[in-house]
């Protein structure tokens, strides 16, 4: 009896793999084996990178929050700590956009937590 091989579903899969390598140099476009590790080896970062971003916004909001502080003679961490005993229950995105793009919200932010 011969072996059975489902060329099919392989075939399936090595185009896309290769579709997923389109625009890589080299032979990482158009190898299989080499296309193979290429790709995941991008999903690794691409795994990676949904992660990191999300810790990168942390990083812009509490700056941004501390930039805005700073004006009102205030350090982030003592903003965050008045906030905190004041009851303020706002999340760090909220109050960097109301840095940002609304600054006598924010300072009415400010003020409360001092007060």
């Amino acid at each position: 009896m011969p072996r059975s091989v489902n060329s099919v579903a392989s075939r399936e899969r090595k185009k896309n793999v290769l579709k997923h390598a389109k625009g890589f140099f080299g032979r990482r476009k158009n190898v299989w084996t080499v296309a193979k590790n290429a790709v995941e080896k991008a999903w690794q970062y691409a795994y990676t990178g949904r992660k990191l971003k999300k810790r990168d916004m942390r990083t812009l909001w509490i700056a941004r929050i501390n930039a805005a502080v700073r004006e009102h003679d205030l350090s982030y961490s003592k903003f965050i700590n008045l906030c905190s005993i004041k009851g303020i229950e706002m999340n760090r995105k909220a109050m960097a956009d109301l840095a940002l793009n609304n600054p006598d919200a924010f300072k009415a932010l400010v003020e409360k937590a001092k007060g």
